[in-house]
């Protein structure tokens, strides 16, 4: 298409000149940041090898799951080996040549996700039985697979949370924010989540990065477990992190809208949260806190 007004290039010239400026956006090597293309692709084989029977279009049996399996196993292991490289490559560029990891460093992280997975499977399918028993309006097991927003979620939780842990930069939130925008759901991959944990509808759901959750937990759409609002420099290092988000004990229920702060709040096991609370003070065991009553226990 011709320009004979000169205007498509008085735009390039500016976009130039935009970019002669100091500030993170201007910063041209960022080309080697890992793709995020490439990561959900990697994390959709992953998917394949945690719930094969639910991705495939072909048929399966005893005869051929070996081979299924396979083939996602490497397809998952080249792309994230490739991802996790660029953005150690990324976080390291900065640093001593002596003290920078290689490309072994990102294949032995993928290497020991992989064998994680029957693992974080078992993990799973408590989370899939707690959806499926706790809510009647579930049909079928598979329905919950298939349906759940929740199972989404946990699913791309318990693999970025395992990335977080080994110290991959960067590609765990990348999977976080990947479920976020699908689901409405957002947790941190920091957050510590026990077993068979079930978010019911989820929209609106937020999970800070040192929230804990215990086993048998129950939230409903609208939950925040969150931090106070914080001014000036915070710690960013994983390992001294500031524990800034509640914990929650084994089976709490909170329902929908409420809102729980601080990294000294702790609800007490078999509590339940009501509707629209807003807490920041630790509960004991048992309690039952609703707007009106916020410190009563039953």
């Amino acid at each position: 298409m011709s320009d004979p007004d000169g205007r498509l290039e008085r735009v390039l010239d500016a976009l130039v000149d935009s970019y002669r400026a100091p500030g993170p956006l201007n910063a041209l090597e960022t080309w080697a940041l890992p793709n995020r293309r490439a990561v959900i692709e990697g994390f959709v084989h992953l998917q394949h090898l945690l719930y094969l029977g639910f991705f495939s279009t072909r048929s399966l049996g005893p005869d051929t799951l070996r081979l299924a399996l396979g083939e996602h196993l490497l397809e998952a292991r080249e792309r994230l080996c490739a991802q996790i490289g660029r953005a150690t490559a990324w976080q390291d560029r900065r640093r001593p040549v002596e003290e920078r990891r290689g490309p072994g460093w990102a294949s032995e992280r993928v290497l020991e996700l992989l064998e994680a997975l029957p693992t974080i499977r078992e993990r799973l399918l408590g989370d899939v039985e707690a959806a499926w028993r706790a809510d009647p309006a579930a049909e079928s097991v598979e329905d919950v697979v298939f349906s759940y927003p929740g199972v989404v979620a946990i699913t791309a939780h318990r693999v970025a949370h395992h990335l977080y842990r080994t110290g991959v930069p960067m590609i765990p939130r990348i999977l976080a924010e990947h479920a976020h925008a699908r689901t409405g759901i957002d947790i941190h991959p920091g957050a510590r989540i026990g077993d068979r944990f079930f978010i019911d509808h989820g929209t609106g759901v937020v999970i800070g990065a040192t929230a804990v959750i215990g086993d048998d937990v129950r939230i409903y759409q609208g939950v925040t477990l969150g931090a106070h609002s914080v001014r000036g420099d915070v710690e960013r290092d994983r390992e001294r992190v500031v524990k800034r988000h509640p914990t929650l004990e084994d089976r709490v229920t909170v329902y929908a809208g409420s809102t729980i702060l601080g990294g000294d709040t702790v609800v007490g096991a078999d509590s339940i949260v009501g509707g629209n609370v807003w807490l920041t003070h630790s509960v004991p065991p048992g309690s039952r806190i609703t707007r009106d009553h916020q410190g009563e226990r039953t």
